[in-house]
């Protein structure tokens, strides 16, 4: 089940929902509207490695615009901060932005219960697409869960994407790897 606008309003209210910074008209029928923040970062290297540290350069999007190319991955990341305890939370892009050609995530759309943090885009393009900082790229939407949580993505020991941050962050796929 899919959360109403009213819903998500009373979650807030009660604090099992925090968006930051939270805007009224960004609130959906059964979403709450995500917006481009001013940082992007890229790769390093043509070549990345599933077990190595993947190293990201990150840069500011300047006030003019920024055109992303098809032949990139670039990793952008949410104005907003949020924090999620009894729901499901969901990032899509919106259809404005699918219609530009620009995919916000790859695989990576589905947060979990105790999720804390902004969010992280993988964004690609089909062809070259001028984007801005702050404009609006996506959607959250929160499912209810059936069942107790037994352990919330925040008190995992093993999370690797629990520290706040305003930058995009790259993958932690190489701490898998780790013997423990």
């Amino acid at each position: 089940m899919i959360l109403s606008d009213k819903k998500i309003l009373e979650e807030i209210k009660k604090g099992s929902i925090v968006i930051e910074p939270f805007r009224i008209e960004n609130l959906g029928t059964n979403s709450y509207d995500v917006h481009l923040s001013k940082w992007l970062s890229v790769y390093e290297t043509d070549i990345l490695d599933a077990k190595a540290h993947n190293k990201i350069s990150r840069f500011e999007i300047p006030n003019e615009g920024y055109i992303l190319l098809p032949s990139k991955l670039y990793l952008g990341v949410t104005e907003e901060y949020t924090e999620t305890r009894n729901y499901v939370p969901f990032v899509e892009g919106k259809s404005s932005i699918g219609r530009l050609g620009i995919d916000i995530h790859s695989t990576a759309g589905k947060g979990d219960a105790g999720f804390c943090n902004t969010w992280t885009l993988e964004i690609s393009v089909k062809q070259p697409v001028k984007i801005y900082k702050g404009m609006p790229i996506g959607q959250i939407i929160y499912f209810q869960i059936a069942g107790d949580v037994g352990t919330p993505y925040n008190k995992k020991k093993n999370a690797k994407y629990n520290k706040r941050t305003e930058f995009p962050v790259e993958s932690m796929m190489y701490k898998n790897f780790v013997k423990k």
